[in-house]
């Protein structure tokens, strides 16, 4: 291998020699691409390993690589996952098959055979299978790495325990109940199953069901009695929430020690076992899920009691966190149930979630605007703002978007990177309303008026309890060109919109009559008007004369 290496690095660089000029920087430049050349093919297949046709590097995928020839009934293939080298080749040829069938029987017989625990990793040297008694002495089955002429190295059921294979067989008898029944439901197999079998499967998952809805009715019934003592106050739709995972999780128990009994070929047991344990984890999920619910809905309720709008803003992005969270941990449990190893999936995912965080940059922009808007708390869940140039109150927070419904009751969806962003005015948490306009007097009005006017209006003011004024709540601003403006400001003490509405409302009310009970009125823009009609009115050149000017002025 390495003389030949030697050979092809020499003719690389003879080669490259030819076709460049025989300077010293040359030939050493050719060397060094050829010798990069020469340790990169060598890097690459070394780290290049041959796989095996067979699926024999670990334990696990071996033995359920002999399962699956079984089933196919490729007995020629499965005997090649026996360590066989202590027959001789004509043996192996005319014993390996019936070896393999035996031991396929072995293994279908043997309920707590479970090919999901056997070991995924390639090294090592043995693994055990299963355990069988006899006489009162413990036979092993067991696997064992061996490597075969071309270097490869697989496993195989070891020397030892094909020796033990035609004893284990007469121990693996046949069910006493497939003596009384016809043979078609003994003869006729699917995944190396009786028919009897999955018909016993089959009815068992149908009395389960009918079985663990009459006992939870009993059970629910039972509960409600004892609350009706215990805790009399409590609401009976809480037990609802238990009712289906319970119901889930007692059928999945049930179910799996049926299988002990009905003993469905190994490669079935696989299939259902990895079923049954996702239909656990699923039930486990609910549970926990309902639980999650029943709790953030109490803590709901205390906070409403106590008027606290953190209830409507944050509790839901919480329950969504606590299911998401739910949702991976169920999901990593059952992979490892199945027999996954669960660090190098999540090794995987760190690596892409690299790729996944760069593609869905906006989608976690979104996610960490939600929880800024959440923990810094401009707004909450039912809060009246101003957010950009559109003004609505605010329906739900979540973990991508804001939604707020505006004045003309439509529904407004701002991403939470946007919303975060933006300059909000939250007009709920006002403490207090400002009351604040101009009242425009006519020009005649005289100042006695105006003195007696500042007097009514202050004293409407300062006589409301909800209205709250400073030294001076009314002044004499200015004289503007068609009016004399008084200033009102003070402030309502109400967070009620309707109710300053009302208030304000009754405040201008009064102080028009207080206008009225001065003698004046509020100012109407007026204009006034010069005729330069024929008649005295103006010169020929179109300007009033001295005297006509002296006339309208008198």
């Amino acid at each position: 291998m390495v003389s030949a290496n030697c050979g092809r690095l020499s003719a690389c660089t003879t080669l490259w020699q030819r076709k460049c000029s025989p300077t010293g920087v040359t030939r050493s430049w050719s060397a060094f691409v050829c010798s990069a050349f020469f340790f990169l093919r060598i890097g690459v297949s070394a780290e290049t390993k041959a796989q095996d046709p067979l699926n024999r590097e670990s334990p696990q995928s071996s033995v359920y690589s002999f399962l699956e020839a079984c089933h196919s009934r490729n007995y020629q293939r499965a005997w090649r996952y026996l360590n066989l080298r202590n027959l001789p080749e004509a043996q192996r040829l005319k014993g390996g098959p019936q070896l393999a069938q035996q031991l396929e029987q072995i293994l279908d017989h043997d309920v707590r055979f479970d090919v999901a625990s056997l070991s995924r990793n390639p090294e090592g040297n043995h693994e055990h299978v299963d355990s069988f008694t006899e006489n009162g002495r413990t036979l092993d089955l067991q696997l064992e790495r061996v490597t075969l002429r071309s270097g490869l190295s697989v496993w195989l059921f070891s020397s030892a325990s094909v020796a033990l294979i035609p004893q284990l067989a007469r121990l693996a008898s046949d069910s006493p109940i497939e003596k009384h029944l016809p043979e078609p439901l003994v003869s006729w197999k699917l995944i190396d199953t009786a028919l009897w079998r999955w018909i016993a499967l089959v009815l068992l998952a149908a009395i389960l069901v009918t079985f663990s809805r009459l006992l939870s009715k009993a059970v629910f019934f039972l509960a409600e009695l004892l609350l009706k003592r215990v805790a009399s106050h409590m609401n009976r739709s809480v037990l609802q929430v238990f009712v289906g995972p319970l119901r889930l999780l007692l059928s999945v128990a049930l179910f799996r020690a049926g299988m002990e009994w009905i003993g469905p070929s190994a490669l079935l047991r696989l299939y259902l076992e990895r079923g049954v344990t996702l239909l656990f984890f699923l039930g486990l999920a609910w549970l926990c899920t309902g639980i999650v619910d029943l709790a953030l809905g109490r803590l709901r309720i205390t906070l409403e009691a106590r008027r606290q709008t953190f209830a409507h803003s944050v509790l839901p992005l919480v329950s969504r966190v606590v299911k998401l969270m739910i949702l991976l941990l169920t999901i990593a449990a059952v992979l490892s149930s199945w027999g996954y190893n669960t660090s190098t999936i999540l090794a995987g995912l760190g690596v892409g979630g690299l790729a996944i965080a760069l593609a869905a940059q906006k989608t976690i922009e979104n996610l960490f605007g939600g929880v800024a808007v959440i923990s810094d708390r401009p707004v909450f869940v039912g809060d009246f703002c101003r957010f950009g140039d559109q003004v609505g109150t605010v329906e739900d927070i979540g973990l991508r978007s804001t939604r707020i419904r505006t004045l003309d009751r439509t529904l407004v969806t701002v991403p939470n990177a946007q919303f975060s962003s933006m300059t909000l005015e939250n007009f709920s948490k006002r403490d207090k309303m400002l009351f604040h306009f101009k009242l425009n007097l006519r020009r005649d009005t005289l100042p006695d008026q105006v003195r007696a006017l500042l007097k009514s209006i202050t004293k409407i003011l300062t006589e409301h309890d909800k209205v709250e004024t400073g030294p001076l709540p009314v002044r004499f601003v200015g004289v503007g060109t068609y009016s004399l403006d008084l200033e009102v400001f003070a402030y309502v003490l109400t967070r009620s919109g309707d109710e300053f509405l009302q208030i304000q409302q009754e405040l201008l009310l009064w102080i028009l009559d207080a206008v009225e009970s001065a003698g004046t009125a509020l100012a109407i823009p007026t204009q006034a008007s010069i005729d330069y009609s024929p008649g005295g009115t103006a010169n020929k050149n179109g300007v009033p004369s001295a005297e006509q000017i002296a006339l309208r002025s008198g």
